[in-house]
């Protein structure tokens, strides 16, 4: 049973990063009024296709059955699915295709950044919550040997 209990955190903890690292790409090209297809946690590959999907405005929703990851699909841009039909069309205005360089840069790099300010913040979290002791005097029962550069430091009981 404990081992069930694991396997759901894990599976759990790493839905949450995937969905924060997705929303990474989603929110900017959102923001620069480019279309989103697709917004998936994990992959809806045959045979089973989709666990759960939902159509909201221009955007697919949806939860795959094989928890690999997740992806974002963006109109006009190159991708896994290699959509060519798509690609012989001139480039609309909310394509991805279509946009400044600056703008599709920000729209790539968007899950990558959202991974670099969560590692921060969980790093910050840990070392304000566990941080300012390593190991509390009273829990030292056997004492607290230092040399002098320890001493200098200011590992000394108080």
């Amino acid at each position: 049973m404990d081992f069930w209990i694991k396997a759901a955190q894990l599976l759990m903890s790493l839905s949450i990063l995937v969905v924060l690292h997705e929303l990474g790409h989603f929110i900017p090209a959102r923001l620069f009024k480019t279309r989103v297809e697709k917004f998936y946690l994990f992959f809806d590959v045959p045979p089973i296709g989709s666990l759960f999907k939902q159509k909201i405005g221009e955007t697919i929703y949806g939860i795959g059955w094989l928890p690999l990851g997740g992806y974002v699909k963006i109109s006009g841009m190159i991708d896994e699915s290699m959509d060519k039909e798509q690609m012989k069309l001139p480039p609309q205005p909310w394509e991805f295709r279509s946009k400044p360089a600056w703008q599709r840069l920000i729209i790539m790099l968007g899950g990558v950044t959202v991974n670099f300010i969560l590692g921060l913040f969980l790093y910050g979290m840990v070392i304000w919550t566990w941080g300012a002791e390593y190991l509390p005097a009273e829990n030292a029962t056997y004492g607290l040997y230092t040399d002098s550069l320890g001493y200098e430091m200011g590992a000394r009981w108080r």
